[in-house]
């Protein structure tokens, strides 16, 4: 099987600075993969490239939704439509609307599925409102299995820190997506919020059937959650393998994890 997000010789330039120096990187289905590395080591321009906020300098962005040979370039296209071929994410600085429920910002997310367009929303036909409420629907139920359903009607703004970070998730989720890409999904959380995190990124993988890519600083998480983990410094990979593999790879503790890994 063909991987369903597959990355070739990524490169990009920012005038005479490179900060991605054609990585080559792979998401499985099924799979929790993890990108980890220094601060400064490329790792957010690298998903800014990957869902269309940037459009590298060259290589290849390649996905496939059911990991089949049959693969689509996606270099270039901007973020909406990255979103609506299955590919969500989050960001490192929370970016929910803070003046709109929980619900609405997960009704937000699932209107990529939708098809009345405007004509229907002025004229309120009848599958116009069977739609509204069948995003409605959808909505509360993903809320229900992300644990936020006590705060349906609360605005964004007044949900302890760790649940809007769920709801983050939630919102991605909420595009239907095949695979989600965490950018620092615990920074900032307790230790009780990130084993709820933790519980969470499980349960998607297993119970959703949606693969996940995570950059993330809390070694211990990474270390528990991942399959496989590809380690970044200064633009360029620098090794990939399993979890083991990663802690007891020495070009890896020189550049970022040090000798307190299990600390």
């Amino acid at each position: 099987m063909e991987p369903i997000l597959e990355v070739k010789k990524l490169t990009m330039d920012f005038g005479g600075l490179r900060a991605l120096d054609h990585v080559d990187l792979d998401v499985k289905q099924g799979e929790i993969a993890a990108l980890i590395g220094p601060n400064g080591a490329g790792k957010t321009t690298f998903f800014n490239c990957v869902t269309g906020i940037y459009n590298p300098t060259s290589g290849d962005v390649l996905i496939s939704r059911d990991g089949s040979p049959d693969q689509e370039r996606i270099n270039g296209i901007k973020p909406n439509h990255v979103t609506e071929k299955g590919m969500a994410r989050t960001f490192q600085n929370i970016r929910l609307f803070q003046n709109m429920t929980v619900l609405e910002n997960v009704m937000i997310g699932r209107h990529c599925r939708t098809h009345s367009g405007i004509a229907g929303a002025v004229f309120r036909s009848p599958r116009t409102r069977r739609e509204e409420q069948d995003v409605v629907d959808a909505s509360y139920v993903i809320l229900q299995k992300i644990g936020l359903a006590s705060y349906v009607n609360e605005f964004a703004k007044n949900l302890p820190y760790g649940a809007q970070r769920r709801l983050e998730i939630a919102r991605a989720m909420a595009t239907d997506p095949f695979l989600i890409l965490l950018d620092e999904p615990a920074a900032g959380m307790n230790p009780q919020e990130t084993k709820e995190l933790d519980e969470l990124i499980l349960r998607i993988r297993d119970e959703e059937k949606i693969s996940l890519l995570l950059i993330e600083h809390d070694m211990k998480l990474v270390m528990s959650l991942s399959d496989r983990i590809f380690v970044m410094d200064y633009g360029k990979k620098i090794a990939q393998g399993t979890p083991e593999e990663i802690k007891n790879n020495p070009v890896v503790i020189k550049a970022y994890l040090g000798e307190d890994i299990d600390a």
